[in-house]
């Protein structure tokens, strides 16, 4: 499958990453999101907090089989989408996520407020700062790719 977008952030951000999943859906604009796939993770349980979902994933070995069909299916999507969109706040496996779409020459754009400034924050090619703003690049992106 292909996507538009990969679509990056931290699993402590759910609800946000999911509002922005809303307007990607809104205009028909395809993304891969890791949190999409939450019954295929198998492990935690739907009555968890996110944070309690985290923490237990950070408990996991590195090379258990969980943590790995995960990379393999987050990498296969990323390899998969044209672009990456980071929503912040995001943490270091996110922050790497944009690294690798960066060096695969994918474009790359952000939403949110980020911390400080660095200079690596220059992948982006804008870094969105609400929803709204996001919402009209969306609607002319499916314009633009429609044509």
């Amino acid at each position: 499958m292909k996507y538009d977008f990969f679509i990056a952030g931290r699993a402590r951000n759910r609800d946000n990453i999911l509002k922005i999943c809303n307007l990607f859906d809104k205009y028909g604009v395809s993304y891969y999101c890791f949190l999409k796939n939450e019954e295929k993770w198998e492990y935690g349980n739907s009555n968890q907090t996110p944070e309690e979902r985290q923490r237990e994933f950070e408990a996991l070995d590195l090379k258990s089989e969980i943590v790995l069909k995960l990379f393999n299916q987050d990498m296969e999507g990323e390899k998969a989408s044209q672009n990456l969109l980071l929503v912040l706040p995001a943490g270091k496996a996110a922050h790497i996520e944009s690294g690798v779409a960066y060096g695969m020459g994918k474009k790359c754009y952000a939403i949110g407020e980020y911390e400080a400034t660095d200079t690596l924050y220059n992948i982006f090619e804008k870094i969105f700062s609400n929803e709204k703003e996001l919402e009209q690049f969306l609607k002319g992106y499916k314009e633009d790719t429609t044509v």
